[in-house]
């Protein structure tokens, strides 16, 4: 026979014990191009800058017809 839990845990109890596995929040910090708010160490998505540089030209809107 294979051992088996004598009692159900409270979901207090297993609650406490899955406070703590969670997933953490990215900070965000201001691009420093255009201060629009990007995750650290990506390039940003408004002006295509990482560090000072321009890597993507930004997307321009088509014009519809």
């Amino acid at each position: 026979m294979t051992p088996l839990p004598k009692r159900r845990h409270s979901t207090r109890r297993g609650g406490k014990r899955k406070a703590s596995i969670r997933q953490k929040l990215t900070g965000l910090v201001p691009c420093k191009n255009c201060s629009s708010m990007i995750r650290p160490h990506r390039i940003c998505p408004n002006c295509g800058f990482y560090n000072g540089k321009e890597i993507l030209k930004p997307k321009t809107p088509k014009a519809k017809k």
